[in-house]
This record gives C-alpha cells, sequence and structure tokens, in this order.
C-alpha cells in the first residue's frame, strides 16, 4: 500500500458521513487486500495501439442532472470525447468499490494533463446511483476535492430512482439499497465496480471490475482507442 493510497483513503473516509455508519452485521468488511489500483502496475502493458479493443456493444442513454442541478441527457456527455464512465455514490465505504473508481480516475486526470496529445480528448463520468442522498449540490462538493480546475470531469445523478434503473439497467450495473430488519434504510448500497471506456461513436470498448482497473491501463486504453480513431480517419 502506497503512502499517496493511504493519504487517498484518509480523503475518503472524511468524506462518510458519519451519520449514514451502518450497524456492524451491514458494515463492508475491511478487505484483507487492496485492489491492484491503489498500486503500481506490476507489469508493462503493450505497447497503444498494438492491440485491438473491439466494440462490446452500445453507450445508453438516459435523463441525468449534472452537479449544477440542470437537466441534460446522458448522451449529452458521450460522443465528441473519449469517456471514462464510472458508476459509483459518495457514502460508499468498501474502499475496492466506489472509493477505488474515484481513486483511479484521479490518477488518469493526471496522467492526461501530463500528456499533451491526450488533454482535451478525454472526459470523465462520475454517474452517482443514490439520488436519494447524491443531490447536486453534494456531487458539487465532492467533486471539489478531486477534480483539478477546468478538467472535464463531469459529476451526475438523476432525479429518481425511476430514471437511473433504466440507465443502471443497460449498462448492467446491480444495486440493491441496504436495509436493517424493521426496514429502515441504512444509507448504504451493494453494488458492483463497472468503469466503462467509451469511444465516439458511442461505443463500449472496455469494461474495467475491481480486479483490472488501473489508471495505467485506462491510459494505455485511451490512447490505442485514440490511435485506432486517428488510423480509421486516415483510411476515409
Amino acid at each position: 500500500m502506497t503512502i499517496a493510497a493511504v493519504a487517498w483513503l484518509a480523503v475518503i473516509a472524511a468524506l462518510i458521513p458519519r451519520a449514514a455508519a451502518a450497524p456492524s452485521d451491514h458494515d463492508h468488511a475491511v478487505p484483507q487486500a487492496l485492489a491492484p489500483g491503489y498500486s503500481a502496475l506490476e507489469f508493462d502493458p503493450p505497447a497503444p495501439g498494438g492491440y485491438a479493443l473491439p466494440p462490446l456493444g452500445k453507450a445508453a442513454d438516459g435523463p441525468v442532472l449534472d452537479s449544477s442541478g440542470k437537466a441534460r441527457r446522458l448522451h449529452d456527455y458521450l460522443g465528441d470525447k473519449l469517456v471514462v464512465l464510472s458508476f459509483i455514490y459518495t457514502r460508499c465505504s468498501d474502499v475496492n468499490g466506489c472509493p477505488l473508481a474515484t481513486f483511479v480516475l484521479k490518477g488518469v486526470q493526471d496522467r492526461i494533463l501530463a500528456t499533451p496529445k491526450l488533454e482535451g480528448a478525454v472526459r470523465l463520468v462520475s454517474f452517482s446511483f443514490d439520488p436519494w442522498y447524491d443531490t447536486p449540490a453534494v456531487l458539487n462538493r465532492y467533486a471539489s476535492h478531486f477534480r483539478k480546475p477546468e478538467f472535464d470531469w463531469r459529476f451526475l445523478t438523476t432525479h429518481s430512482e425511476a430514471e437511473m434503473r433504466p440507465i443502471l439497467d443497460a449498462y448492467g450495473q446491480w444495486i440493491v439499497r441496504d436495509y436493517d430488519d424493521a426496514g429502515n434504510y441504512l444509507g448504504t448500497v451493494s453494488h458492483l465496480l463497472r468503469v466503462y471506456l467509451i469511444d465516439r461513436q458511442l461505443r463500449v470498448r472496455n469494461i474495467y471490475s475491481t480486479s483490472f482497473l488501473h489508471a495505467d491501463t485506462v491510459v494505455n486504453d485511451l490512447r490505442t482507442v485514440l490511435a485506432q480513431t486517428r488510423r480509421d480517419s486516415n483510411l476515409e
């Protein structure tokens, strides 16, 4: 576990409201090992553009709210740039869940800012599946801890669960709200971690899970898709 990861987890812990803490039998267990995304990559990835990322399907659309409270469509944030889309909620206390996704996206942000060929070509999108708590105002405060000034990293949610569910279903993002025996919502959500790489043709090009989510591999994939896009443009 690196010093940077320790500092990051301290920031995440400070952002989780104490009032949202659940009884011990519903707490997320502290993992025995942190996900690979928190440490240096343990292998040399293939050269960007030296491998293929075939399309996996179409990126779905749906109504969303941005962090200023403006009603938009998810596709408003797709198509003009390569997009890394993560599904999170701000109160998640599983360090190998949503905090990992945000940690990796922040690493992607830092690497893009250090890579002139990528800057301006990529957008990050963090989509909260907890519209009950993650209002636009909450997302705006959350974003302020991670997003660099002027970087294109959007934080979205929806008006309601009714608007949210079809989007999550279309992306295969499974979630279940946690309740106690009396039926009271505990403020936590059981879910799978999934992060998507989407190209300018609104096609999903990769899906990352906990074991495979790392800033270096995401950036490598971004460079690969960008290189393929440029090659395809030269053939037209």
